[in-house]
């Protein structure tokens, strides 16, 4: 029997494939050679009768180093003066690991204030409720 399947794999819009394989395939996708943002990986395969189907794979691409905004979001609405703190962080060096205070300064969340909150609210309670000095007399 003619085995003639085939996958072909392209990248974005790009009408030429940038692979051809025979089925099963393993590959390695170098991103460092695709530009960092929102791609597309689109998979055509054949099928020993020649009927084709199609899998796209979408993925962004990020090997540059991150950027935090803090202060402004997207779709905000905004008036007057907006202080807005930007922080560009990532991995420079590859031949050692190096720890760098590079961290975004962000606020504490809500939830950890509420969580706080009521962790000493519900502290205070127990220890009005059942304060009795009775209980801390000596037993000798």
């Amino acid at each position: 029997m003619n085995d003639n399947r085939k996958i072909r794999v392209f990248l974005d819009e790009d009408p030429a494939p940038f692979a051809e394989f025979s089925p099963p395939v393993k590959f390695v996708l170098d991103t460092t050679k695709i530009p960092d943002g929102k791609h597309q990986l689109r998979i055509v395969a054949q099928s020993t009768t020649g009927k084709e189907g199609v899998k796209t794979v979408p993925f962004e691409v990020r090997n540059g180093p991150s950027i935090a905004v803090v202060g402004l979001q997207d779709g905000d609405v905004v008036t007057d003066q907006v202080p807005v703190t930007i922080n560009s962080y990532g991995s420079e060096r590859n031949d050692f690991f190096l720890i760098r205070g590079s961290e975004t300064p962000k606020g504490i969340p809500a939830w950890v204030w509420a969580t706080l909150i009521s962790f000493v609210g519900f502290a205070l309670f127990y220890f009005i409720m059942y304060w009795n000095p009775d209980h801390y007399k000596s037993f000798f």
